[in-house]
């Protein structure tokens, strides 16, 4: 559990932070300890009033109380943890309050305390207490064997930046195969009989004819990518200046990539407008499902405390109706069956206690599991939107710089990592041939 505190002041506006209902899915007020009030705010405030006779500027320390995502940590484990904290940094018998958040799926707590000593009216000095908090966040994630987080462990490997989004990682287009290039060109050339023909057979399957600088006529993919037609159709050079005519009527390999950027790009342009639109409605789909789930959750919560505020009620009354009144409540206290009655009626209560607590910790879990859920496939979806968006953007880019004649990074380093594979197949080579004519 991680364990994040500090000294401050602003009794009101800790308050407010603390209940603002419109960043969190379900707030709790779990306790107030040592107030005359019975909220929130004014319980704050009264600090701020009781630290006016004292010369401190921050009479509260503020803690949160961070469990692991995927654990399912109980109220009772919460409470512990605050115990612990509490007799670790001096503040035991202090007034607390202590207030529950839920949000995408994750359960946290906020503990406050009063740092005013109201015997002495000072405030209780807490040293080293971010050095403490973490000897006990240490020994939180030990007992309950969750994996510690390695700025625990050492505090070297920590993270200092402390990011909590995943990674993303952008996608990258795999180019075509030889052999479907090779497939593409030679059924091309086979259902044509003319140059218009072959022209539109390739265009069919995304290339442009176009006019070589030495190779006489060559193909562009939708990348700029140039293919020698003779050498991939598997045709003659001669055959293919018979049925093609003069290569001077074609376009040049420049006019070519710059008519195959202008039309990708527009395309790739509403394709982007398309996807960005789709990622709101999305974004808009989700934001709806959570409101209904929370109201849901809201209401189940609502059913379930006033369940067990008349089950109380009513076991309750049926407890004190076994302590008997009167004359015969007297005989009782006097043989004893009084002291018993009550202590089974205290026993009782305390089962009660905890059964209501289990409860209500079950239905915290079911509501996290859902929120999580929802908040997976809300985060998966956005993820698949974004990789799409991002692609357009590196298409659109890519074709921007071949318009402009310039090579994209991508490219660059694949047409680098291209050449030096050539390169070493080629030494590899003249090796072999070296060592077939040694004696």
């Amino acid at each position: 559990m991680i364990l994040k505190g500090k000294q401050r002041g602003h009794g009101r506006q800790l308050g407010t932070y603390l209940l603002k209902i419109d960043q969190n899915e379900h707030v709790e007020i779990h306790e107030l300890r040592g107030f005359m009030s019975h909220d929130l705010p004014s319980a704050l405030s009264e600090i701020d009033a009781v630290s006016k006779g004292t010369r401190a500027q921050q009479p509260f320390f503020s803690l949160s109380l961070n469990p692991p995502q995927t654990e399912q940590v109980s109220t009772e484990a919460f409470e512990a943890a605050i115990e612990q904290v509490e007799k670790k940094l001096g503040l035991e018998g202090q007034p607390r309050a202590i207030v529950f958040h839920e949000k995408e799926g994750r359960r946290h707590a906020h503990a406050v305390w009063s740092r005013i000593d109201t015997k002495q009216m000072k405030a209780i000095n807490l040293a080293h207490y971010k050095i403490k908090l973490r000897d006990v966040s240490r020994a939180l994630f030990l007992e309950h064997g969750w994996t510690m987080p390695p700025g625990l462990i050492d505090r070297e490997d920590r993270n200092p930046l402390n990011y909590s989004l995943a990674e993303w990682q952008q996608a990258r287009r795999v180019g075509l195969k030889p052999q479907a290039v090779k497939r593409a060109f030679q059924e091309s050339w086979n259902a044509s009989d003319s140059r218009k023909a072959f022209a539109q057979a390739l265009l069919s399957k995304g290339f442009v004819l176009a006019r070589g600088d030495r190779r006489g006529y060559v193909a562009l993919d939708y990348r700029g990518e140039v293919y020698a037609v003779a050498r991939y159709a598997g045709v003659k050079t001669k055959d293919a200046r018979a049925r093609l005519g003069d290569p001077t009527a074609l376009p040049s390999i420049e006019d070519a990539k710059d008519h195959i950027a202008t039309d990708m790009s527009r395309m790739l342009q509403q394709h982007l407008v398309h996807a960005k639109e789709g990622q709101q409605k999305l974004s808009a789909s989700f934001d709806f499902q959570r409101e209904q789930l929370v109201q849901e959750q809201r209401k189940a919560r609502r059913i379930l405390e006033d369940k067990q505020s008349q089950r109380w009620e009513a076991e309750t009354k049926a407890r004190s109706q076994r302590l008997a009144k009167g004359l015969l409540g007297v005989w009782h206290k006097l043989t004893g069956r009084y002291k018993e009655t009550r202590s089974q009626n205290e026993r009782e209560a305390l089962l009660a206690f905890q059964r209501d607590r289990a409860e209500k910790d079950e239905l915290i879990f079911s509501h996290i599991q859902q929120r999580q859920h929802l908040n997976l496939r809300q985060r998966s979806e956005a993820h698949i939107r974004e990789m799409e968006i991002e692609l357009l953007r590196h298409d659109i880019r890519d074709y921007h710089n071949m318009k402009s004649g310039k090579l994209s990074k991508l490219r660059a380093a694949f047409l680098k990592a291209s050449e030096k594979s050539r390169n070493i197949k080629a030494v590899r080579k003249e090796r072999g041939n070296n060592r077939s004519y040694e004696p």
